[in-house]
C-alpha cells in the first residue's frame, strides 16, 4: 500500500488481483463502507473532489474499472460484462473486510452497481446510480432519432475489434475531450481537474486501456442488455433502497423520465436532479456528495 496521488490527499492506494484483473484503488476515511464506481471515458479520478467530502463519514473506495486506468484486464467482452465487473468488487470489498456496503456509480459504474444489486443483493446496503438508465432501456430509446444521435458511440465502441479502436488512436485526446465537452453541462472542460483529465487522455492512448473500453461497450451491446432481458422477464428487482442523480442537462433525462423508468426496476426509489450534464461529481462535486450522504445515512 502507497500514499495516494495529489488528487485524493490522505487518501492510499493499492492493487487488488481478482479473477483475470488487477485492480487499482484507492481508499481513505472512516465509518460505514462506501464503493465509488467511474465511468466512460473517465477513472476513479472523476471522485476526487466528491471523495474527499464523503470521507469525513465513510470508508470511501475508489476503483478503477478492471481495463480502466491503472486497472488491467484481459481481451475480449466476455471479460466486461457487468456481472463480472460486479463480481470484482464484490471480492475486492470482502479482501477490504466489508461483507455488506454502499455503492454508488457513474455511467459504466452505474451499470456495475446495479447488476451487482441484482445479481448479489444480500451484499448491498443502499444503491445510488448517477446519469443512466438500466441497458436494456438505452437500447430500446435508439428508436427515438435524437436520442441514438446523442449517445452514438454506444454503437460504435460496440464495433467489433478493431474499428473502433483503430479509428480513436488516430486522434485519441481529440476523441476524449470531445465527449467530454459534449456531455458536460456547459460544453467544455472546465470542470475537470487538469490531472484527472491527464488520466484520461492518457487512458486513451494507451492501446492495451482503449481496447477493455471497448470490450466494456461490447458486452454492453450483448451479455448486459441480455441479463436486463432476464431479470425483467423474470420479474427480478433491485431490493437496495436506490437513489437517482440525473443531471438535468445529461444523458438519461433525454430517453425517458429517471424516476419512472427506475420504478419498474427496484422496489424503493428517490431521485434528484442536478444542475449539471452527465458527470455530476465533477461539474456539482459538493452537491453530489451532500445528496450521496444524506441518501446513505438517512434511515428509510
Amino acid at each position: 500500500m502507497t500514499d495516494a496521488d495529489p488528487l485524493f490527499p490522505g487518501f492510499t492506494t493499492d492493487t487488488f488481483h481478482t479473477d483475470g484483473a488487477e485492480i487499482f484503488y484507492r481508499t481513505g476515511g472512516a465509518g460505514p463502507p462506501l464503493l465509488l464506481l467511474h465511468g466512460f471515458p473517465q477513472t476513479g479520478a472523476m471522485w476526487a473532489r466528491s471523495a474527499q467530502l464523503l470521507a469525513q463519514n465513510f470508508r470511501v473506495v475508489v476503483p478503477d474499472l478492471r481495463g480502466y486506468g491503472r486497472s488491467s484486464g484481459p481481451v475480449g467482452e466476455a471479460f466486461y460484462t457487468k456481472r463480472v465487473m460486479g463480481r470484482d468488487f464484490g471480492a475486492l470489498m470482502t479482501s477490504l473486510g466489508f461483507e455488506t456496503f454502499n455503492i454508488a456509480g457513474h455511467d459504466r459504474g452505474g451499470r456495475v452497481a446495479y447488476r451487482l444489486a441484482l445479481d448479489a443483493p444480500e451484499r448491498i446496503e443502499k444503491i445510488a446510480v448517477l446519469d443512466i438508465l438500466p441497458t436494456i432501456e438505452y437500447w430500446r430509446s435508439f428508436a427515438s432519432r435524437s436520442f441514438a444521435v446523442g449517445i452514438y458511440h454506444w454503437g460504435f465502441l460496440a464495433q467489433p475489434y478493431p474499428l473502433p479502436e483503430r479509428l480513436i488512436s488516430g486522434a485519441p485526446e481529440f476523441y476524449i475531450d470531445q465527449k467530454l465537452k459534449d456531455w458536460s453541462g456547459g460544453d467544455d472542460l472546465s470542470p475537470y481537474d487538469p490531472a484527472a483529465l491527464e488520466e484520461y487522455r492518457a487512458a486513451a492512448r494507451d492501446p492495451a486501456t482503449l481496447r477493455a473500453m471497448c470490450d466494456d461497450y461490447r458486452a454492453g451491446a450483448g451479455v448486459d442488455a441480455e441479463h436486463d432481458e432476464a431479470d425483467e422477464a423474470a420479474g427480478r428487482k433491485i431490493t437496495a433502497p436506490l437513489q437517482v442523480l440525473w443531471g438535468a442537462k445529461g444523458i438519461a433525462q433525454k430517453s425517458q423520465g429517471p424516476l419512472a423508468v427506475w420504478r419498474r426496476w427496484a422496489e424503493t426509489v428517490s431521485d434528484l436532479p442536478m444542475n449539471s450534464g452527465h458527470f455530476i461529481p465533477e461539474e456539482q462535486p459538493e452537491e453530489t456528495a451532500k445528496a450521496l450522504a444524506s441518501f446513505f445515512t438517512k434511515t428509510v
